[in-house]
């Protein structure tokens, strides 16, 4: 597929087409599809109403599902401990895309900027599951050997319903979490000689900065809009949709270019 070639039957319009990314199964084609899609110069209609005819989201048959604690551990020490690490990642970008196409479809009645700013994540992580795929099969692997977990996918179906909290608690919840957790892989990874996995992780935290600004950029847009306390409505969505408790080190540098403000680091447990 080249990339700017949707296939006949994909939508026209972003929105409907970002669902139809996002219903596709096949890593692979769906990759394609996102890369058409941000090639294609699609205009969103932030009225139109829209309802997935398939299940939400599109999954291959492997990897399996399992709870966090089933993944396994994983050594630098061993080639297999180094692509159970790259296949865990690559899962999680594989969701992250996933949750991007869920953005752009699911809400209308945002400006337009929103749909432009989410398409871009949606790309960028189609790219980073692209790499890690690609330095999975260096290691002797492919996405789909080795079990993985849903849990970013929960807070994305549970927090369904409404902009707001989808904003407060994926990106700038789950995923700034990985602005935290990326430095030490990283120097593990380097540690242990796997320089090019080292080199997608440094692509990966680069982009992760302004997916994580997008989401903070949207929140306190949401917020404004709704004449809502940033810090006391972070709290209160935190308590209801059962976010995970926080924890350090943080990347406070990192965080601070994301757009978090000095008060909000401030409230990070120490």
């Amino acid at each position: 597929m080249q990339a700017t070639d949707l296939p006949s039957s994909v939508p026209s319009e972003l929105r409907a087409c970002a669902l139809a990314c996002l219903l596709e199964t096949d890593p692979s084609a769906k990759v394609a599809m996102v890369a058409a899609m941000a090639a294609a110069g699609l205009a969103a209609d932030p009225g139109a109403t829209l309802q997935p005819q398939g299940e939400v989201p599109g999954r291959p048959v492997r990897p399996e599902l399992v709870p966090p604690r089933l993944v396994g551990r994983r050594s630098m020490v061993t080639q297999e401990g180094r692509a159970m690490l790259v296949h865990a990642l690559a899962h999680i970008e594989f969701n992250a895309m996933n949750l991007a196409l869920d953005a752009l479809w699911r809400f209308g009645a945002m400006p337009h900027e929103y749909y432009t700013d989410w398409l871009r994540v949606a790309a960028e992580e189609a790219t980073h599951f692209s790499l890690l795929v690609a330095h999975l099969d260096v290691l002797g692997h492919a996405y789909g050997d080795y079990p993985g977990h849903d849990s970013l996918w929960e807070m994305v179906d549970k927090t369904r319903g409404d902009v707001l909290a989808r904003m407060a608690l994926v990106p700038r919840t789950l995923e700034a979490r990985g602005l935290d957790a990326i430095p030490p892989l990283r120097a593990k990874l380097a540690q242990a000689g796997d320089m090019a996995a080292a080199a997608i992780l440094d692509i990966i935290l680069r982009d992760e900065v302004g997916h994580v600004e997008i989401g903070n950029r949207w929140y306190g847009y949401l917020c404004a809009q709704r004449g809502l306390e940033l810090r006391d409505t972070y709290a209160q969505l935190a308590r209801q949709y059962e976010a995970p408790t926080l924890r350090g080190p943080f990347n406070l540098e990192a965080r601070r270019r994301a757009g978090f403000s000095e008060l909000e680091l401030s409230d990070l447990p120490s």
